[in-house]
């Protein structure tokens, strides 16, 4: 063992190339190390390390505690695996370490880590043995900003994108290998099977790549009679044998890693990926400059965040690899490496999943397209013989084009993943446009600027400062520091006026595009702290200098009408564009039938933030009241345009088409409204429209629907 790993080491010298690259290697585990003892929360990791401990409890009890395994419709952790999540949370246990947040982070990297190097290794694979390929193709896994960023806290996503990489390294070592495939391979192929599964049930993709590519490659051997001694028949044996014992074994491996899959090993597995393929959380967030939901994402949202957040230099070493890397000797593995990326995100917009958050769900794809991006630079350096050419072409040239993903890693630590390439127009352009810190890494600054700057001095004795937020895991994580002058408390950005708050820690996420790029609105005027990515905010912290929004909530809600107004105008005084004080405003008005006034108030809103639902709303609310039908009817239509999923424009149409008494375009807007989203008010507005016309058997199946939707 001592002499092997002498000549290891040797060789490192001896071999320039691969010396570089295990240096490359090591200062950059160290380094991304470091970096995640700066990295916050993501905004899973609470839900998953809670169900992190359930596991451990589960095994340590021998299966009696089944917390686990249970799937309720408010909880569905147990369909995930998340095997690096409870290695963490045990660890933490077993050494008794507090700081699971900070265990989490630096297992979840140094999976990162493996990523990049198991990516770099099918490329050395590929290209016969050879260290530049794999120097290029690693030097633009670590230099890519989104995956970085994400490796220092996504336990969701990363883990998943490691044992893919492990797994399709040991794929192309079998596949190569074959007939004469060693014990350690096919062990190693097993255990990436097994503990990709246990991460998430996608991994079992493995299963189904290995089958396909095996197939095809015995096809092709068969054609190259390239089985040597062996015969085709003797061969498609072994290799049969082979596929079923370790996908067996993985699977195996995967069950007695996953509590849920072990109480059921067939149904519960095929339950989890069910479940899975047809995700029901529907979120809304900021795409091409509009509010959009999830689930009614347009086809390319995909594959357009990818191009526009990976570096330029992977989009052209892929795209050079796909013109000179259809050699004899390499095509298979080109078609290897091109399925691998495009099959999932294929399968993705063919399904219409429900995806969000960037192009995270689909990370696990990316290895391989950087895997061809670093084989494409290595072919310009193969097919030129000039040293300024092949030099140029194949080593300074991607070397250039990552300076500008290196300067934003380097300069923007740890919100690494907030990244738009140079293509795209970097994170000024993506601002207002798109989501920045959708995973809420900033919450952990924001937090503590508020616990080392806050005066709790100003405190009565057992009091503490109430710390608004969307995100109250994270926040509610590191106020732990000082729970003596501090408690989380939940709150929406846009209802912050109605919740009694001393500070608020929000990241710039789901807000309104209009109100993000009104600088008379944003940042508010009570706003303390920004942290900021290149000139634009990614999180902000308030404190609270004016409680007359409180107040007038307060009165408003004890019936305190003529309090509740002053309070409220009160508040605008301080800040006139206080989007809460603005809409209780606009609804006492309406009240009490002040139509002027909430036209006045919703209009001032709507003008300020035109693609805001709720101003609009009012807005065409106050023109029914004001008899101003073709007003509403405007603002309806607005409201279609704007968010043409949603509900709000087709409820306010149906209803000006019933004022004027057109009842068919009434009806069309509210079919087109419950064809959007079963709403029994609707359905009971059908009913009554079909009875009028003396359509009793539509009428009642319209009040049956309504009665279940109750």
């Amino acid at each position: 063992m001592k002499t092997k790993i002498r000549q290891w080491i040797e060789s490192c010298f001896s071999d320039k190339a691969k010396g570089i690259f295990v240096l490359l290697a090591f200062v950059s585990l160290i380094l991304m190390v470091v970096g995640s003892f700066g990295a916050g929360m993501s905004g899973d990791e609470e839900s998953h390390n809670i169900q992190a401990e359930h596991i451990y409890d589960f095994y340590r009890t021998f299966g009696k505690d089944k917390t686990a395994v249970t799937v309720t419709d408010q909880y569905n952790q147990p369909l995930y695996g998340q095997m690096v999540d409870n290695f963490s949370y045990a660890f933490s246990r077993w050494f008794g370490i507090s700081d699971i947040m900070q265990v989490r982070h630096t297992t979840n990297t140094i999976c990162g880590w493996l990523a990049i190097l198991f990516t770099s290794l099918i490329a050395f694979r590929i290209s016969g043995r050879k260290y530049l390929p794999v120097i290029l193709t690693f030097l633009l896994f670590v230099f890519s900003p989104r995956f970085i960023g994400h490796s220092f806290n996504d336990l969701k996503d990363v883990p998943l994108v490691t044992f893919m990489a492990m797994g399709m390294f040991y794929m192309v070592v079998f596949l190569q290998d074959f007939p004469k495939v060693k014990a350690s391979t096919m062990v190693m192929l097993g255990l990436s099977i097994g503990l990709a599964m246990a991460v998430r049930v996608g991994g079992l993709i493995l299963i189904a790549y290995f089958g396909f590519f095996a197939l095809i490659r015995y096809i092709i051997l068969c054609r190259g009679e390239g089985f040597g001694a062996w015969s085709k028949g003797k061969a498609f044996r072994k290799l049969l044998f082979y596929g079923i014992v370790i996908s067996l074994g993985g699977y195996v491996l995967g069950v007695l890693l996953w509590p849920y899959a072990l109480m059921s090993p067939i149904k519960n597995v095929m339950a989890a990926f069910a479940e899975m393929s047809a995700f029901s959380v529907n979120i809304k967030q900021l795409f091409e400059g509009s509010m959009q939901w999830s689930a009614s994402l347009p086809w390319y949202y995909t594959p357009k965040y990818i191009f526009m957040t990976i570096p330029v230099a992977v989009m052209v070493g892929a795209l050079v690899y796909l013109f000179t890397g259809w050699g004899k000797d390499r095509r298979f593995y080109t078609f290897f490496l091109l399925f691998c990326f495009a099959f999932p995100v294929s399968w993705i917009i063919y399904t219409k999943a429900n995806v969000y958050g960037g192009w995270r769900h689909s990370m696990f794809c990316y290895p391989t397209l950087v895997a061809m991006a670093g084989m494409g630079f290595y072919s310009l350096y193969e097919r030129f013989r000039r040293p300024v050419l092949r030099w140029g072409l194949g080593v300074a040239l991607p070397a250039v084009l990552l300076i500008a993903p290196a300067c934003h890693i380097f300069a923007n630590h740890p919100y690494e993943y907030v990244y738009f390439n140079g293509l795209a127009g970097g994170v000024k352009n993506a601002y207002g446009k798109y989501e920045l810190d959708y995973y809420y890494h900033s919450t952990r600054k924001g937090t503590e600027w508020v616990l080392k700057n806050a005066d709790i001095s100003r405190l009565k004795p057992g009091e503490k400062f109430k710390v608004a937020t969307w995100h109250t895991p994270s926040v509610g994580y590191y106020l732990k520091q000082d729970t003596a002058h501090f408690r989380p408390v939940f709150s929406r950005i846009y209802q912050m006026g109605n919740n009694d708050w001393d500070y608020a820690v929000f990241t710039v996420t789901g807000m309104n595009p209009d109100w993000l790029t009104n600088k008379n609105m944003f940042p508010p005027v009570n706003t303390v702290h920004v942290e900021e990515m290149n000139g634009k905010p990614i999180c902000i912290v308030l404190e609270r200098a004016d409680r007359n929004d409180l107040e007038g909530y307060r009165a408003m809600r004890a019936g305190k009408t003529d309090s509740a107004k002053m309070y409220f105008y009160r508040a605008l005084e301080y800040n006139p564009y206080n989007e809460q004080a603005l809409e209780n405003l606009a609804d006492l008005y309406l009240n009490e039938n002040n139509a002027d006034s909430a036209f006045a108030i919703a209009s001032f809103w709507a003008s300020n933030v035109p693609s805001n639902i709720t101003a609009l709303s009012l807005l065409a609310n106050a023109c029914f009241a004001r008899n101003d039908i073709s007003g509403a009817a405007a603002v309806a239509t607005n409201i279609k345009k704007i968010s043409p999923n949603e509900i709000t424009g087709y409820w306010l149409a149906a209803h000006c088409y019933l004022r004027q008494q057109n009842m068919q375009m009434a009806l069309n807007e509210l079919l087109a409204l419950v064809e959007k989203q079963p709403y029994g008010p609707a359905y009971r507005l059908l009913a009554q429209i079909y009875q009028s016309a003396g359509q009793t058997q539509a009428a009642q199946q319209c009040m049956q629907i309504a009665e279940q939707l109750r």
